[in-house]
């Protein structure tokens, strides 16, 4: 590898403090690397460019950052343990400094993911365009009101959910956000994604599993502001009549793996027990 990119939690010191010690590794290697805060990383997308590799620092947050801003490029991403759960994450924080020379030398596995493209289309006709590895959710502004939010799933009429929100999410999202809100879990492998709102009324109030070739539209009726939330770091207000179409992405997240594959599901039982 000859180009590194470090994304770290600006918010963690030992995040800020790690980072310094594997950029001052790669220049040592003669390994070209560029440092960005998570919270600025997409600002300048010229520095990426070349980029092999993009060792993300801190937890699942930071990854999220990290694989929206290299989403596009493919560039596979590895992350570093210093939150809590690490789900996405590879290497534990003490382990990244010893890791490292053997993924430089090329040692490991692509780990893909599928991955959301969202289309957003204003009542005035204006598009704007998302990636998301985990979910997106559309759900009530400050005031505390129900949305209305009109589903077609394959350009049918589905249903019509009057609820907190509605969250549409990967299989890498249903251990997340779908998890709380009552959904299943997929494999992180599975291609199939889901549909679930969140504490509805006097609707629909059973998730969705939908196949991959799945288009769905959701169209947000209120007399308030809603808000829609990707992955949880792209956040801005909705309008009413606001259009979201969510398919299945072709591009993926790629994760670097140095370890060896093991059961999700024995890793999944670890990180919930942990997590009480």
């Amino acid at each position: 590898m000859k180009k590194v990119g470090i994304v770290f939690n600006p918010t963690i010191e030992a995040a800020v403090t790690l980072t310094g010690e594997l950029g001052k590794y790669l220049s040592g290697e003669g390994v070209s690397n560029w440092e960005c805060s998570s919270w600025e990383i997409g600002e300048d997308l010229s520095e990426m460019e070349g980029t092999d590799l993009v060792l993300s620092v801190g937890g699942d947050g930071t990854i999220l950052r990290a694989i929206q801003a290299v989403a596009a490029s493919q560039t596979p991403v590895t992350g570093i343990n210093l939150g809590k759960l690490g789900f996405m994450t590879e290497l534990a924080a003490d382990e990244a400094l010893a890791r490292l020379p053997e993924i430089l030398n090329g040692a490991g596995w692509i780990d893909e993911r599928t991955m959301l493209e969202v289309q957003v289309t204003g009542d005035g006709g204006e598009e704007r365009h998302y990636y998301a590895l985990n979910d997106l959710v559309v759900a009530r502004g400050a005031i505390a009101r129900m949305v209305s939010v009109d589903v077609n799933i394959d350009n049918e009429p589905f249903t019509a959910y009057r609820a907190d929100g509605v969250l549409v999410a990967t299989a890498t999202g249903s251990t997340g956000y779908s998890l709380a809100a009552g959904g299943p879990v997929l494999n992180p492998q599975a291609s199939e994604f889901l549909l679930l709102p969140i504490l509805p009324h006097l609707c629909l109030s059973y998730p969705l599993v939908l196949p991959a070739s799945t288009v769905v539209s959701l169209r947000v009726s209120t007399a308030y502001q809603a808000t829609l939330s990707i992955d949880g770091n792209i956040n801005f207000p909705l309008s009413s009549d606001t259009l979201i179409t969510v398919k299945r992405s072709q591009t993926s997240a790629r994760f670097w793996r140095i370890h060896s594959e093991t059961s999700f599901y024995r890793t999944l039982g670890k990180k919930l027990k942990a997590k009480k």
